[in-house]
């Protein structure tokens, strides 16, 4: 069964962005001491190798520059996401409302 290269290149670039995120919130995490940079290392390398396999068979187009932009900005976005503090919310007068 034969499978377009357009779709496989599309697998890829999902494979990537979500190894980009994960790099990006695993970043925040070795710098707050939760995880160890060996975690890091691999979430970056698996990023790496989606983005080398997207130009393997192709030359540098388009599809490879956008792809890289997704990327970077997935990282920043799991970057960003987990090193910011997140509210407590009280949701003690949502659960209990004030009887009269």
């Amino acid at each position: 069964m034969h499978v377009p290269i357009g779709f496989l290149r599309i697998v890829l670039a999902a494979l990537g962005g979500g190894c980009a995120y994960m790099a990006g919130r695993t970043t925040a995490a070795v710098r707050k001491g939760w995880q160890k940079p060996s975690r890091l290392y691999g979430w970056i390398i698996r990023s790496v190798l989606c983005l080398t396999a997207l130009a393997f068979r192709h030359p540098l187009d388009g599809v490879d520059l956008v792809v890289a932009l997704i990327m970077a900005m997935a990282f920043f976005s799991g970057f960003r996401n987990t090193s910011r503090e997140k509210k407590q919310e009280d949701l003690t007068r949502t659960i209990f409302p004030d009887e009269p």
